[in-house]
């Protein structure tokens, strides 16, 4: 998928296969979704040559829920752009979560799934303890700023930090959102947390406003100039309990 992943389950009956299964998963993702390679789906519905309609039931499910999610955000998150389609900011948390997911029907209890920074737990990490994940400063990526402590939760940071300008303001005639680079979101799963954190940064400087109005998210929120905003139940993140 062009990021670090990282899968980690605690269980003692987990075994190497069990890991494996879920590497597999994300080849298959990236196989389907990339917009970089050729073969994929994405890329041929892009071209032309393969229609939505003969798509696989995976990529129906992305479109449906894209769909879903401009419909929430008033239009504010759009896969569609200068003619072609890039559900990258749907796919990897939608696909972070069902790998989780396929770990919990393995009868897992106690797991942590994080494909470039966005993460699903579930139970404790290997000392026993909630699961601690570090907020990256956007300026100094080998410092961070924040640890969050999550169980059973998702998080997801949108930034333009690591991949450079990615994100655009649909409603906006700028290109890209400059005046935030860091947007993080704390969610009851990681598809959630992904999504809604890729919206609320293409909203600029309003965007912590929506993940505040949004019942179960809180979120981190970093402008251009280093200044970070929290929401109002963020804090209750960063104490172990």
């Amino acid at each position: 998928m062009g990021m670090p992943i990282t899968v980690e389950v605690v269980d003692e009956s987990a075994t190497d296969a069990d890991v494996d299964a879920i590497y597999k998963y994300f080849e298959y993702v990236d196989e389907t979704f990339s917009t970089y390679k050729e073969t994929s789906e994405i890329t041929r519905i892009n071209k032309g040559t393969l229609s939505l309609a003969e798509a696989s039931e995976d990529m129906h499910t992305v479109f449906r829920l894209s769909d879903q999610t401009k419909w929430e955000t008033d239009g504010y998150f759009d896969i569609y752009r200068n003619g072609s389609y890039d559900p990258s900011g749907i796919v990897k948390g939608w696909a972070i979560y069902n790998a989780a997911e396929q770990l919990r029907a393995r009868g897992f209890k106690h797991y942590y799934v994080d494909a470039g920074g966005d993460i699903q737990t579930a139970g404790k990490n290997a000392e026993g303890q909630t699961w601690r994940v570090g907020i990256r400063n956007p300026f100094n990526i080998q410092q961070i700023v924040k640890v969050v402590y999550i169980h059973d939760h998702g998080i997801a940071t949108s930034g333009s930090y690591i991949r450079g300008q990615h994100i655009y303001n649909p409603k906006s005639s700028e290109p890209f959102v400059s005046d935030v680079v860091s947007l993080t979101v704390i969610g009851p799963n990681v598809y959630e947390a992904d999504r809604f954190a890729t919206a609320a940064f293409a909203m600029g400087r309003d965007g912590i406003d929506f993940i505040e109005q949004l019942n179960g998210f809180e979120g981190y929120m970093i402008d251009e100039n280093g200044w970070a905003t929290l929401s109002s139940g963020f804090g209750a993140y960063t104490h172990d309990v």
